[in-house]
């Protein structure tokens, strides 16, 4: 039994031991061992899904990689519970997975996520209440949900009551990360009812169970501990057991468990108990105010952002679903007594659309209330560093110009209003740096950063400190820090000390993470609403601070906190509140800080923000921060007007062209993607920078239309003094040549330059732009415009102004201008409505086709927040709507799509809206261009009338119409013309596309190529010199002659030339036959050589018509299988002396690719003497006389030669190099031909020729000629 030896028990592809099969296996392995002489090989390592076959991993359905470690298709579950995963490792790039749960009707599946781990706000898992992505969607996760370490977190759980849960995921290319794994229950208690309850079924045949749960535990899984420490009853308060379960307190008490006094030296959260209406359904980027006591909830998920005045809501900005570009300009006001909204229509609309803005009603100094709006993004001019101002009196807007530090626009960030200081302190944000590289903006302005970058945060002001709570946090780009997408961190600002502190995180006993909630104030706690966690959130979160009139002395009131900044005043300890804007910060009871000063000054990198922040720094001329302690050489103090320490810094934040633009002190770089300041130098020598443009002044004595000319030929018209700035500089300009003049002892030089102004009709004149004569602060000089002439120049006497004159006079000087634009910015991403034109540049915008929209990729992340985007590209198109795609495995990848197979089951079908019961229409009624309103319509794909609906796996018979399948898998016989595994591709000598049931038909090449591209059909012509689709016209740019369409095409050879056709490029390998032609006029000899055999035909005919007509041509030589040939043609056999237009023929055919051939064709000389006679004088005297024509030709100028030297080479090199020309012109008949040479004069050891020699020349010579030519 040595055959027996190694055999282990065969395994189910999951590796389980099947001992039902256990005496087949044995039998089979001996049979195997019995008639081969090794084992089968096993695999290097393990396969996790899938069989090791002869040492690779067969993987199964769904799962790809070398050991089928990585999900890539759907999977359908139907066990009561289960689990499931990405893999065992992290998942791969470009991920796309499907689970279907399938349950019973409406039974409830319980989702229980054990692990998540995946890149944060890319990677993302799609939760739906249904068997496809146009059910409910109830969760959407990404990021560090469940890390490795749990640490006090809570497992997430996701309930669906349609008996069916689908999960997609979807991945990116930047990073991977552990992925998942989900554990699954049908008709279970919720989480086990946490270990504090029990599971009892319900009273109803459905199967349902739900959680009884201990005393003193409530809650759908009895994780919510209730009237702890019984309330402290009865002095402290009671428990309520018949309502809400929860402490009732008395009035001197508060607190979750009635264990705080009031006031309190602790703060604490709760949970309010808040029945949500019907209307209150979860939500995210919504605004939240206080108005009479009421929470009043604008929007969600738009990021329209609102304020209150009074009774009315304004409500500016924000993202739609039913315009192209997403964003609107629109401000609506809510009236709330009368519970109606209006549209506002400004007499001066805003600046800028936004999303992802603040807004603040106040306030101004002279009693005008305004809205400002901060920051924001624009599809348009995409990260916005302005503050718009909306002035609620005149209805009107405008963009407020804010001194202090440069700041950087940002989306979702916080901004508070104190209206006691008249200050907002805005924090955090996201933004764009530089060439698409992304970051957060953790601090703006003034104050100190906060340590912790994040953005869809929010804020709250309460007794002097504002609160931060949540947002998301994550900063990574390229590998994962843990920076979690939805953040219960806890922050506090002390604003009298300005400083940070991290606050102890909620313990609520259950999962608070969120981002895109809101906070407000009230009654001295700070609300927060809903979020976004993976599903839309819609509980309250109640905190409140310590209360400063609970601390009894001064000592404990100054070290209240943190969360808390309070002060002693008249025996009492109050809140402390800024009172002024000018208010010392930090304020004389602070705690100095005792970091390095020099490090926080150090990140400044412009003067404005280094000398207008709380860190006591200066700023340097050697462009340094530096603390004011530090020595420094010179101070400087912020100037906008000095552009090199403001405009750098001030153009390097605007994020895109179209805002780059905005501003003419900027300009965009496209390659490194930037917005730069401009250089001083950017105009050129001799040019004036001013404003937009570059100003040239000349002292030309010229007239009005000669200036004209001039000024055109350096790239505009005669200048435009449509500014202050352009005026200004000219009036200058013409004072300092005038003190020239006068400093070099010369007549001062008075100039009266041409303006471009004329007279465009009797009354009105214009300038060259057409802009009209009032858009300046030139004015005529008295008693003009006089009659004398239609153009104007600029003179300058007690007063400068402009002076009519003909147009034909002269004048002294001359105004030119030169543009400073760049090429116009490109379409902006949100504008491109098509794939296409959306990804034209890969790198500039993304489509997503869920959505169907187009988006700068430095937003991507901040235009879907919430995973809206189903699936992206930046290139290669794919079909849009299933209907587009054409086959089963691509249906399938779209996880919105299903394929219907027709009756005959071959392949053929069609891809459809689906879902896993069948296909899927639009329903009648739809809100939105874009909103998925599906109802399912089996009828469109009946399997009464033969039709098969796919949703989780492909039919195995795939053979796109073309063959019926043997073994339900394989392909019987490919018919209409097909070939492939599955009938996929055009027979040789065939074109077309035979997917799913396409025609291919016979390449159209004229008997020039017998094959074609399968797609396009454009021919591979056999026969080099013959070109075009269909192998229809000869190459006559390379002196190839004839008709391919009657014959075939000839390279005409010239005589006494050698050609050496080297076919070894890819473009080449199709070529198997090459012709050639000559008309000779004498004797010639031929020769052909080439590196692989071929087979040579040899024909002449009286005509040089190339072939066209069958039968002209007479054989000479036909060779086969050969590699050399050379042979003669002479005037004994060809009587070339009365035939002028004979022709020979050269096909040279049957050769294989790769090869070089070389081709000669030379005039054969007769050897003969000549006999004295007396006639030889004459001969000669011609000999001398054709000599001396030599002589002359050689010596006169012929033409011009250009020659490149390269001083690097050796001159021994060159000296051992063969000889030859480096020029030639053939004279006609190519006989002879005048040469060029490049020689080296004799010259000194040093290699230097004396002065006024040269040490080389050019020379020419006029010989016979039997050179070679080159061709490749």
């Amino acid at each position: 039994m040595d055959g027996a030896v190694g055999i282990s028990p065969c395994k189910s592809p999951k590796g389980s031991v099947r001992r039902g099969y256990l005496g087949v296996c044995v039998a089979l392995c001996l049979v195997l061992r019995s008639e081969a002489t090794s084992p089968a090989k096993s695999c290097d390592k393990s396969c996790f899904s899938g069989t090791c076959t002869n040492g690779t991993c067969e993987c199964d359905y769904g799962w790809v990689g070398d050991q089928c470690q990585h999900c890539q298709g759907r999977f359908k579950l139907t066990d009561l519970s289960g689990s499931l995963t990405d893999g065992p490792v992290n998942y791969k790039y470009k991920t796309k997975c499907t689970w279907l749960i399938e349950g019973y009707p409406n039974a409830v599946l319980r989702l229980r996520f054990s692990h998540f781990a995946t890149e944060c706000s890319w990677d993302h898992m799609y939760v739906y209440d249904g068997d496809s992505i146009y059910s409910p969607l109830i969760a959407v996760f990404s990021g560090l949900i469940v890390p490795e370490s749990r640490r006090n977190e809570t497992v997430p759980e996701v309930v669906t009551s349609s008996g069916y849960a689908l999960l997609h995921f979807f991945s990116d290319a930047a990073y991977n990360l552990t992925g998942f794994n989900i554990a699954y229950s049908i008709n279970s208690c919720p989480n086990n009812c946490s270990g504090h309850g029990r599971c009892s079924p319900a009273n109803s045949a459905s199967g349902r169970v739900y959680c009884e749960c201990d005393d003193y535990w409530k809650g759908e899984a009895c994780n919510i501990p209730y009237c702890k420490n019984n309330c402290g009853s009865p002095d402290h308060g009671y428990c309520d057991l018949t309502g809400e379960k929860l402490c009732v307190c008395n009035d001197s008490w508060q607190g979750p468990d009635c264990s705080l006094s009031v006031p309190s030296t602790e703060a604490f959260w709760v949970l309010p108990s808040v029945k949500p209406s019907a209307q209150s359904s979860g939500r995210a980027s919504h605004q939240a105010l206080v108005h009479s006591g009421l929470m009043w909830v604008v929007g969600g998920k738009l990021h329209r952002l609102s304020s209150l005045l009074k009774d009315d809501i304004f409500m500016f900005g924000g993202k739609l679903e039913v315009t192209s570009a997403n964003v609107t300009d629109e401000l609506w006001v809510f009236n709330i007594p009368g519970r109606a909204w209006s549209l506002q229509k400004p007499s001066l609309p805003p600046p800028y659309a936004v999303e992802g803005h603040t807004s603040h009603v106040v306030e101004l100094p002279g009693g005008d209330l305004v809205m400002l709006t901060f920051f924001g993004y624009s599809p348009i001019y995409s990260y916005i560093n302005k503050v718009q101002e909306y002035n609620i009196r005149t209805n009107s807007w405008q963009v407020v110009s804010p001194g202090g530090a440069v700041v950087q626009g940002g989306y979702g960030h916080s901004s508070v209003y104190d209206e006691a200081s008249g200050c907002v302190f805005v924090h955090g944000g996201y933004k764009a740096l530089g060439s698409n590289k992304y970051d957060t903006l953790p601090s703006l302005w003034i104050l100190a950063e906060s340590g912790s970058a994040r953005y869809l945060h929010s804020a709250a002001l309460l007794s002097g400190t504002v609160l931060v709570f949540g947002g998301n946090t994550h900063n990574d780009t390229s590998q994962s820090n843990g920076a979690k997408c939805f953040s219960a961190d806890f922050l506090a600002y002390d604003i009298a000390c300005d400083k940070w502190t991290v606050l102890p995180r909620p313990g609520l006993h259950r999962d608070i993470n969120r981002f895109g909630h809101s906070a407000v104030v009230s009654n001295g706690s700070m609300y927060i609403y809903g979020g976004f966690s993976g599903p839309l959130l819609n509980d309250v979160l109640a905190y409140t601070p310590p209360s400063c009139p609970a601390f009894s002395n001064p000592i404990a009131c100054a070290a209240a906190g943190p969360g808390v900044r309070c002060h002693w005043v008249n025996g009492r300890c109050l809140a402390w509140e800024p009172r002024s804007s000018e208010q010392v910060v930090p304020a004389a009871f602070c705690i100095k800080s005792t970091d390095n000063s020099e490090e926080r000054c150090f990140r400044f990198s412009d003067c404005a923000s280094c000398t207008a922040n709380t860190e006591g720094c200066q700023w340097c001329e050697d462009r340094k921060c530096i603390s004011a302690s530090s020595n420094c050489t010179v101070v400087s103090r912020f100037l906008k007007s000095n552009p090199p320490t403001y405009m750098w810094r001030f153009c390097f934040r605007l994020a895109n062209c179209r805002s780059c633009s905005l501003n003419s002190n900027c300009q965009w770089e496209p390659q490194q993607q930037e917005c730069q300041a401009m250089p001083g130098q950017l105009c050129g020598e001799g040019w004036h920078h001013v404003g937009e443009a570059c100003l040239r002044i000349n002292s030309s004595r010229e007239s009005y239309d000669n200036t004209q000319h001039y000024c055109k030929n350096l790239g505009g018209n005669i200048a435009s003094l449509l500014t202050d700035k352009r005026v200004n500089f000219v009036l200058e300009e013409l004072q300092k040549y005038q003190l020239q003049g006068k400093s070099a002892l010369l007549s001062p030089q008075t100039l009266s330059p041409w303006v471009g102004l004329r007279k465009i009709n009797v009354s009105y004149w214009a300038w060259e732009d057409m802009s009209p004569f009032t858009n300046t602060s030139l004015r005529w000089l008295p008693g003009e415009p006089s009659d004398s002439g239609f153009c104007a120049y600029l003179e300058r006497a007690q007063v400068a102004g402009l002076k009519a004159n003909p147009c034909t006079s002269t004048t002294d000087g001359l105004i030119c201008p030169k543009s400073l634009s760049a090429r116009p910015c490109k379409t902006p991403c949100s504008l491109r409505t098509s794939c296409a034109n959306c990804t034209s540049q890969p790198t500039e915008c993304m489509w997503c086709s869920s959505t169907q929209r187009c988006v700068d990729s430095s937003a991507y992340v901040i235009s879907f927040p919430y995973g809206q985007c189903l699936e992206w590209q930046t290139q290669d198109c794919t079909a849009q709507n299933c209907s587009g795609l054409r086959t089963c495995a691509e249906c399938l990848e779209r996880a919105e799509c299903g394929w219907c197979g027709d009756p005959t089951n071959t392949g053929k079908g069609v891809c459809m809206e689906g879902s896993y019961r069948g296909p899927m229409k639009t329903a009648a009624a739809r809100v939105g261009p874009r909103v998925r309103d599906m109802v399912l319509d089996q009828s469109l794909c009946s399997s009464d009338r033969g039709y098969n609906w796919a949703f989780i796996q492909c039919p195995a018979c795939q053979c796109n119409g073309h063959s019926r399948c043997v073994n339900s898998s394989v392909c019987e016989h490919c018919g209409n013309l097909t070939s492939g595994t599955h009938c996929q591709s055009c027979m040789p000598g065939y074109y077309g596309d035979p997917i799913n049931g396409g025609k291919c038909n016979a390449c159209k090449c004229n008997n020039h190529a017998n094959v074609c591209h399968v797609n396009s059909g454009k021919c591979y012509c056999t026969t080099k010199g013959i070109k075009g689709d269909h192998c229809q016209l000869c190459d006559s740019e390379n002196r190839y002659l004839g008709n391919p369409l009657r014959g075939t095409c000839y390279y005409n050879l010239l005589i006494d030339y050698q050609f050496t056709f080297s076919l070894l490029q890819e473009d080449d390998r199709h070529y198997t036959a090459i012709n050639f032609m000559a008309t000779p006029e004498q004797n010639l000899d031929m020769s052909i050589n080439a590196s692989n055999n071929f087979n040579l035909n040899i024909t002449w005919s009286f005509s040089s018509t190339a072939g066209t007509i069958s039968g002209e041509e007479m054989p000479i030589i036909a060779r086969t299988n050969i590699k050399e040939h050379r042979d003669s043609f002479s005037c004994e056999k060809f009587n070339f002396r009365l035939h002028h237009n004979i022709t020979f023929y050269v096909y040279v055919t049957n050769f294989s690719w790769p090869i070089k051939i070389q081709v000669g064709i030379l005039f054969h000389t007769t050897e003969f003497t000549f006999t004295l006679k007396p006639r030889i004088t004459t001969v000669f005297l011609l000999i001398l006389q054709l000599m001396r024509e030599r002589q002359q030709m050689a010596s006169r100028p012929f033409a011009s030669v250009a020659v490149a030297l390269d001083a690097g080479s050796d001159r021994e090199e060159l000296l051992q190099a063969v000889p030859k020309p480096i020029a030639m012109e053939p004279c006609w008949g190519s006989r002879a031909g005048v040469l060029t040479v490049l020689l080296y004069l004799p010259r000194v050891p040093s290699g230097i020729p004396p002065p006024g020699q040269s040490g080389m020349v050019l020379s020419h010579t006029h010989t016979h000629t039997r050179h070679y030519m080159l061709l490749w």
